[in-house]
């Protein structure tokens, strides 16, 4: 299946007061919230850049990994940081979009809670799948998930996220019952995708290369 354009990481700062800078920055360690496990598309991303910008600023650069809740838990943690801009946190189109509407307990409002830097990444996802699978391309998987309707599962990083939304939006279009497996994070859906436990997965090409790349 192609990659499409349906994931953006943007790098975004906790609310920060406007003497936010009044002296130097930064003055101490800066980190970086990740509201995933370590291993994923986005934990990767910040790992790339947090020795970038301890380069640039002279100073630690940390990536903080608070998982859980689909993302909620990193977003509700980093909103709640000191609004000094030492905590930056790299958020999601799950984390800022979509979680806001899928738990109205949620205590955090994107727009009011933080302060956007820069789009850092735009992902493109991809569709793989485990080799057990009986279909070698998406014209095949499509045939085979219409004869076995809800026999087929998919896995994705948790409810909410892009790569639930990437398989959705799949079912919808080719009009198949796949069962939807979440976890808590793309990196644990990966590792059971490899096992056999799940047969696909919709997720970033970078997760994708990262793990079949190195053979997993």
């Amino acid at each position: 299946m192609r990659g499409v354009r349906v994931c953006v990481l943007a790098l975004i700062a906790a609310a920060m007061s406007t003497g936010a800078f009044a002296q130097p920055f930064p003055s101490k360690p800066v980190r970086i919230v990740v509201a995933f496990p370590p291993g994923g598309g986005t934990d990767i991303v910040a790992r790339l850049i947090a020795p970038r910008l301890g380069d640039a600023w002279g100073q630690q650069v940390i990536v903080d990994n608070r998982g859980g809740a689909s993302g909620t838990i990193g977003t509700e943690f980093a909103a709640r940081a000191a609004p000094d801009g030492h905590t930056l946190f790299l958020g999601t189109l799950g984390n800022l979009a979509v979680n806001p509407h899928l738990y109205p307990k949620m205590t955090v409002d994107p727009l009011r809670d933080f302060t956007p830097i820069t789009q850092v990444v735009a992902v493109h996802f991809v569709l793989v799948a485990h080799p057990s699978l009986a279909a070698r391309d998406v014209g095949e998987l499509i045939a085979l998930a219409r004869s076995r309707p809800g026999q087929i599962n998919y896995s994705s990083s948790g409810p909410g996220g892009a790569p639930h939304l990437a398989g959705e939006l799949f079912k919808s279009m080719a009009k198949v019952d796949l069962v939807h497996v979440p976890y808590k994070g793309s990196a644990p859906s990966f590792q059971d995708l490899l096992g056999g436990q799940v047969s696909l997965t919709f997720d970033s090409l970078v997760q994708a290369l990262l793990i079949y790349g190195t053979g997993g």
